[in-house]
């Protein structure tokens, strides 16, 4: 059975295929499949990964369990977070407070003293510096707020990418990343620069050459990639 051609229910407790039910089984809740093949499932007994006929992977249940990303899955056993293999495997002996999901082979977790950071595929830091948040990595680039209170960007060795910080950041999205200072959001480019000098109450990232922003009345408009309003959404 191909488990990218398997559907989940609307109501999220069963898989489809072609319209059908199938496996013969109703869960509690379900997620979708991932490759390599598997999905979360959670019934009476807890919860666990199938593979594409149905069958468990193992015989362990969580209090949790995710998609699998970078043939990882993250999964919560009582208070702990960890994450397993395509084999059902421990990748690591760590436990944390939190994980995320795997991204570009790296991901973002909480330890049990709240710090943030991330790891690589074998549960090894990825650099020294502790964060109070950090999001996925994209491109080779995460976002991570500092001790001070303010955002930058790292790269893959933990490093920041320029000595731009501000209020609130995205991650970078065809060149640009959506930021925020005192006055609003704007864009950026990956020397942290403003590509343009106006402020908004809310932005977007740019899609294919253009982006949704909101006035602070709530009036929206397309604008370009240097700042210009090409057109306003009645």
């Amino acid at each position: 059975m191909n488990w990218q051609n398997i559907k989940v229910s609307e109501d999220n407790t069963y898989f489809t295929l072609e319209g059908k039910q199938v496996f013969g089984k109703r869960f509690i809740e379900i997620l979708k499949f991932h490759s390599p093949g598997l999905a979360p499932v959670k019934d009476m007994s807890g919860s666990y990964h199938i593979d594409s006929e149905g069958n468990e992977l193992y015989k362990e249940r969580y209090s949790r369990t995710f998609g699998f990303y970078c043939n990882r899955a993250a999964v919560m056993k009582a208070t702990s977070w960890f994450h397993l293999t395509e084999k059902g495997e421990r990748a690591y002996n760590e436990n944390y407070s939190w994980t995320g999901n795997y991204q570009e082979n790296k991901c973002a977790i909480r330890d049990n003293e709240n710090n943030y950071f991330h790891i690589d595929l074998d549960g090894k830091r990825l650099y020294d510096p502790n964060f109070i948040y950090c999001g996925d990595y994209k491109d080779g680039y995460a976002c991570v707020k500092s001790s001070d209170g303010f955002y930058r960007h790292i790269d893959s060795d933990g490093k920041f990418l320029n000595d731009k910080s501000f209020l609130d950041l995205g991650i970078f999205h065809k060149n640009f990343a959506t930021a925020m200072d005192n006055g609003g959001w704007f864009h950026i480019d990956k020397s942290g620069n403003e590509i343009y000098k106006q402020r908004y109450l809310a932005v977007e990232p740019f899609y294919n050459g253009f982006a949704l922003v909101t006035r602070f009345k709530n009036q929206k408009r397309i604008i370009n990639e240097i700042g210009v309003e090409v057109h306003l959404l009645s």
